[in-house]
């Protein structure tokens, strides 16, 4: 067992949240269970040559069964916060319209149990598996799923809102549009700029029609946005490269702050791409830009650009598993540079961590994954150093709680701190478990 010595000079501020994520559609299984719709991942694996490994979500952690063990583990690690995300085909099968009671009462099970046990419950109403009904219809591309959004927050408020206080709107939106409907690799699989810039926008609008909702049904929420960053290093100082540099940093780390902070979108970059903006209606970028009670920051790696498209820049450090360069100055970096650039009240880490091979076991059989807490440990470390510098983060969540279905990967990459066994799907708590069990009981490195 891998312990942690408290360190006074390494203790988090008091009420720091140490929780662990997931998603509905990674962990949750019960696909077809007491009234579920059809998501676009359950389409998107169903086409042959999506999946790495062949595999899908549907029966995935079967949490949607074991939910009750997973927070009395939850609870025994001493986590204080649960990060996860509500499957919208399970509350509205159809994406609007009929609600589907029995999807709604195992969020209310799941709430009502983190509670007893002590563990907050932050819910993300959106983590990518958007009603097959609602793509069906145009997806992110078309207004109406972002009303229809809307509409989805207000039927799981009213049913949860009397207990959960920290609500997330939409999970890396970046992610939704690029990898959803520019390179394809992710549902529903579309590869159109014209597409893309679109849902970039629309899923920007329903998270500010979302907000607005739940504002309404619930003026004591605290309610954010989870965006993901990667912070970009230019490694060619030609025109190219400078160039090549502005746009992707624009993309992967500007695109969405930005609205959201008041700033709109970047300019030069509109231009660069020719988009003409006729998504953008009057009032949109205000409903976008409301103010957030906090802003969700998920973070892996960092990207080294060069001056050519396609160009592989060397990695400096060594990688994971997913081949991302581990360099964890990169992450106090990001904290201090959104804390003085967008000045949100309350920031979470809302993901961190890495897939690993989990090769090594200890005598007891677990895995004995030094890798991981390395990362883990390091990158704590980093935001201790932020935290000291005046950047107000509230709480750390790592990813993820569990091995998982990990999208187009399917299950050959593992990012939990407990392994899921393949056959049983038996819960073990790896080494790195262990010790950020430790840092959460004593609130400190």
């Amino acid at each position: 067992m891998t312990s942690v010595t408290a360190d006074p000079t390494l203790c988090f501020p008091d009420g720091f949240v140490w929780g662990a994520a997931t998603s509905s559609y990674q962990i949750e299984g019960g696909a077809e269970a007491d009234g579920r719709g059809q998501s676009i991942w359950d389409t998107f694996c169903a086409r042959p040559g999506t999946i790495a490994d062949g595999t899908s979500g549907a029966v995935a952690c079967d949490h949607y069964r074991r939910w009750a063990d997973d927070v009395a583990l939850m609870q025994s690690l001493g986590l204080g916060g649960y990060r996860f995300s509500i499957a919208w085909p399970r509350v509205i099968p159809g994406g609007r319209g009929a609600v589907n009671v029995r999807g709604l009462d195992f969020y209310d099970r799941l709430v009502d149990g983190l509670l007893a046990s002590g563990v907050q419950p932050f819910p993300t109403l959106y983590h990518w598996d958007l009603p097959q009904a609602l793509e069906d219809g145009g997806g992110w591309t078309v207004r109406s799923t972002a009303e229809a959004m809307a509409d989805y927050a207000g039927v799981v408020v009213e049913r949860l809102g009397d207990r959960v206080q920290n609500w997330t709107t939409i999970n890396e939106p970046f992610v939704v549009a690029n990898h959803g409907y520019l390179t394809g690799e992710h549902a529903p699989g579309r590869s159109s700029l014209r597409d893309y810039l679109a849902a970039s926008h629309h899923i920007l609008l329903a998270h500010g029609l979302a907000a607005d909702r739940i504002r309404s049904l619930q003026p004591s929420a605290r309610v954010g946005a989870t965006l993901n960053f990667t912070p970009a290093e230019q490694m060619s100082q030609t025109p190219a490269g400078s160039d090549r540099f502005r746009t992707i940093d624009d993309l992967e780390n500007r695109w969405y702050v930005e609205p959201i902070a008041g700033l709109g979108y970047p300019a030069a970059t509109v231009a660069r791409l020719g988009w003409e903006q006729a998504e953008v209606l009057s009032g949109d970028l205000d409903v976008i830009s409301q103010p957030l009670d906090f802003l969700g920051v998920n973070f892996y790696t960092r990207n080294l650009v060069g001056a050519l498209e396609g160009e592989q820049v060397p990695h400096v450090y060594a990688d994971t598993d997913m081949g991302w360069e581990i360099h964890a100055p990169s992450i106090g970096r990001l904290m201090r540079d959104l804390h003085a650039r967008d000045r949100f009240p309350v920031f979470y880490v809302t993901e961190n961590g890495a897939a690993m091979p989990d090769l090594a076991r200890t005598a007891d059989g677990r895995v004995d994954d030094q890798d991981r807490l390395a990362y883990l440990h390091d990158h704590l470390s980093e935001l201790h150093r932020a935290i000291a510098d005046g950047v107000p983060l509230a709480g750390y969540f790592a990813w993820s709680f569990l091995d998982n279905f990990e999208w187009a990967h399917g299950y050959a990459k593992k990012f939990g701190i407990v392994e899921v066994e393949p056959t049983t799907l038996a819960r073990i708590p790896k080494a790195s478990a262990l010790w950020y069990a430790g840092v959460a009981t004593s609130n400190g490195l």
